[in-house]
């Protein structure tokens, strides 16, 4: 990967190290480059070992912020990997930075919650008078099944600020994930929110490759806080949605999940709701909310690759990023691998300075989407 920017600027950074080494947060201090950092986000591979990392942490990075989460596959200096360290740091000389630890979040006391929010704006704002641009960085426990519910609730404490980010991963074993804020590592219902302040112009971008087919599907039955469709045109959900692509129950699975997903239509866009697995009573388990009378319909065929070389070009019609921070769901990435497109995919992540982490999910604005790159760029003030 290019180099992200010079350590004497104030633009963000990123690096990325294997977690085969003797000691890999040495290993990825020493390649992120001296501080001081307003914040460091840290999202660890499969393998890693978060109490030792996160006991190491401050001796390398200083007394900065730090927060992150583990990861279903990472985006790093090559582009696609796994089992690494992907660091961003935020140098002071650009970012001012403020984090907040959600936990849990399933039972939030709106009021408080606002306060806290407002509180840790204000604060930002004093402390970086100088730096009128603001975004949230949102790190979420990806099997909490609460996204949604997340927020908004903190959509009245943020105002005008802008949340991007992504739901943890945890490879592809859809058990456990971690947020950390700090020392502090949570491995149930938590979030991690990172409020930034900066000089720099911050873009804020959704990509979404599928498409809508012609064939649609109507929820009957759903129990939504589970997020599970239990019928689809009065059938078995997974029965009838095998039968609509032509194959036997039997085959579903992430695989086929990834690569013919479902989507709902918000507004004039359609947004793919992953599937995440064959429930009980063939019930279908979505990584997103899910409704009786919900229309679905399914994704046609897709081009990933083109897609993403347009979606990259219109980001950098008026100037290249300085770097892109990216939340790529998992489901994208099993996408470009059944289409053997993982290659000139991982090119184009590299070629454009993206670094981040394979998510269960992302957030963008007000809303909790699947099966997209979602992200931010970083670009000069001028």
């Amino acid at each position: 990967m290019p180099p992200t920017a010079p350590p004497e600027t104030g633009a963000p950074r990123s690096a990325s190290v294997p977690l085969g080494g003797p000691d890999p947060v040495a290993a990825l201090a020493a390649r992120l480059g001296p501080g001081p950092f307003a914040l460091v986000l840290i999202f660890a591979g499969e393998g890693a070992d978060l109490p030792v990392l996160l006991a190491r942490a401050p001796g390398h990075f200083g007394r900065c912020a730090i927060a992150g989460c583990t990861t279903a596959g990472e985006l790093g200096e090559g582009g696609y990997a796994d089992r690494s360290l992907v660091a961003i740091g935020f140098p002071e000389a650009g970012f001012a930075a403020s984090t907040v630890l959600i936990d849990p979040i399933d039972a939030i006391d709106t009021r408080p919650m606002i306060a806290r929010l407002q509180e840790a704006r204000q604060d930002l704002a004093r402390r970086a008078p100088q730096m009128p641009q603001e975004l949230g960085i949102l790190l979420v426990d990806g099997m909490s099944g609460r996204e949604e519910h997340l927020v908004a609730s903190l959509a009245g404490g943020l105002g005008p600020v802008r949340i991007i980010g992504g739901s943890a991963g945890d490879g592809r074993a859809f058990d456990r994930t971690r947020v950390f804020c700090g020392q502090q590592m949570r491995d149930r219902a938590a979030a991690v929110l990172c409020l930034l302040r900066s000089r720099m112009a911050m873009r804020p971008f959704s990509f979404n490759s599928a498409r809508p087919s012609r064939t649609q599907m109507v929820v009957t039955r759903a129990d939504p806080a589970a997020r599970t469709v239990l019928r689809i045109n009065d059938e078995p959900a997974a029965r009838e949605y095998a039968r609509l692509l032509g194959c036997d129950p039997a085959d579903l699975g992430p695989q086929m999940f990834a690569t013919r997903p479902v989507m709902v239509r918000a507004g004039s866009r359609h947004f793919v709701r992953a599937i995440r697995g064959v429930g009980p009573d063939d019930g279908l388990q979505f990584f997103g909310a899910v409704a009786e009378g919900m229309v679905l319909t399914l994704a046609g065929e897709s081009d990933m690759a083109t897609h993403l070389a347009q979606s990259f070009a219109d980001l950098s019609a008026a100037g290249a990023p300085r770097m892109i921070l990216g939340f790529d769901c998992i489901f994208r990435r099993m996408d470009a691998e059944a289409r053997q497109q993982m290659r000139p995919v991982s090119d184009l992540l590299v070629r454009h300075r993206v670094a981040g982490f394979s998510t269960y999910g992302e957030q963008t604005g007000g809303m909790h989407v699947n099966q997209t790159l979602t992200g931010v760029a970083f670009f000069d003030p001028a």
